[in-house]
């Protein structure tokens, strides 16, 4: 392999600083082909994303304003303007570049994802690369254990483990009362802590998760104190905070971008801005996103289509009725469930409809290749 591309066994120590997953024998085929179509290409990750284009590093010092390819030079494989947004670079990726130019997106290997906004099916990835996930919320006007679940669910579909930090909890008195309202998370495998954000001693049970190589992200609401953990973490002020508001504890999009950063630890931190907005992508699976019970519970229904109201023999009802199931985690459930479907048929609709545009494509293509003689 020429100089330009580390192997797995000689990849730079820069690039381990900043997650380049290769530092023993083992190696993503995938990636090897990428590159090895990419001789002249150097790799290097994607630490910030704006509307104008891209900053990526190949080391902790060594970070450049990157561009994509303009049309008329991009290879098969990378064309921006036909790709949907989850195919382009996002905040962690890996990419190759020549020059400053990105050439190639190298395959993922876990992504963080939620559905855009607007009319049109279209999906968002908010981090990639990514090994855990740090679900924070404050432990005030903030804490909502229904919308928690609802991070988990786009959180395990991703490849990520989930880490809940409750933010704030030296503010408080109510901070293991709220862990024991979790019980239901916890009980799913997922780490739950009440921290003070801006105590390094308090915030130090996060650092198995934050060991040489890993990459963690951080989501949550805007004033849950996702900004004043990174500046912890760091051990420095590098990110701007602001007081939340009084009557409602949010924030105010104190972060207005997604940043990539290195930890002293040798961990990645990825920071988020606040969303608002979480909606399905139609791939997320209830089992892996924390709702295994339920769906346990409905497999043991009487009736296959048992749509646990009022039929007999329903293991749900069964299990509200004797306290082992909380009634609004179940509704929480039933409304993502609903979400998830309609997402799925969203996207199918999507999928559908760009085969057939590739098909009456190629179909054009022929008449005309007929018609004219191919060129």
């Amino acid at each position: 392999m020429p100089n330009s591309q580390p192997s797995p066994d000689s990849a730079p120590a820069d690039l381990r600083t900043i997650g380049w997953p290769w530092a023993g024998e083992t190696e993503d085929p995938a990636w090897a082909e990428r590159m090895a179509a990419h001789p002249q290409a150097r790799p290097a990750r994607v630490i910030e994303q704006h509307r104008s284009g891209y900053v990526v590093a190949r080391g902790p010092d060594d970070a450049l304003r990157a561009e994509s390819l303009p049309e008329w030079q991009r290879p098969p494989g990378y064309r921006k303007d036909r790709a949907a947004g989850s195919d382009r670079p996002a905040v962690g990726d890996w990419v190759l570049l020549e020059g400053n130019r990105i050439v190639a997106l190298l395959p993922r290997h876990t992504g963080i994802k939620r559905g855009a906004a607007g009319e049109h099916y279209q999906q968002q990835v908010i981090a990639a690369n990514v090994d855990s996930v740090f679900v924070v919320s404050g432990l005030d006007a903030d804490f909502n254990p229904r919308r928690l679940e609802r991070y988990l669910l786009l959180v395990g579909n991703g490849g990520a483990q989930p880490v809940v930090v409750l933010t704030k909890a030296d503010r408080t008195d109510i901070a293991q009362d709220a862990i024991d309202l979790l019980v239901d998370i916890t009980s799913q495998g997922v780490p739950v802590f009440a921290v003070n954000a801006k105590d390094a001693d308090s915030v130090a049970v996060l650092l198995p998760w934050l060991q040489p190589g890993h990459t963690v992200v951080l989501v949550g609401s805007s004033g849950a104190g996702k900004s004043t953990l990174t500046n912890t973490l760091l051990g420095a002020e590098r990110m701007k905070t602001n007081e939340v508001r009084a009557n409602d504890s949010r924030g105010r999009h104190t972060t207005t971008f997604r940043a990539l950063l290195p930890l002293p630890s040798g961990a990645c931190l990825i920071d988020t801005p606040g969303m608002r907005e979480l909606k399905p992508t139609g791939e997320e699976d209830l089992v892996e996103g924390g709702f295994a019970d339920i769906e346990a519970l409905a497999e043991q229904c009487k009736f296959r289509d048992c749509s646990h109201q009022r039929e007999p023999g329903c293991a749900v009802r069964a299990a509200i009725e004797s306290g082992e199931l909380d009634e609004e985690r179940f509704f929480n459930y039933l409304k993502l469930r609903s979400e998830v479907a309609s997402a799925a048929d969203r996207l199918a609709t999507r999928l559908a409809q760009k085969a057939d545009a590739k098909v009456q494509g190629k179909a054009l293509n022929k008449r005309l290749d007929d018609k004219y003689g191919r060129h």
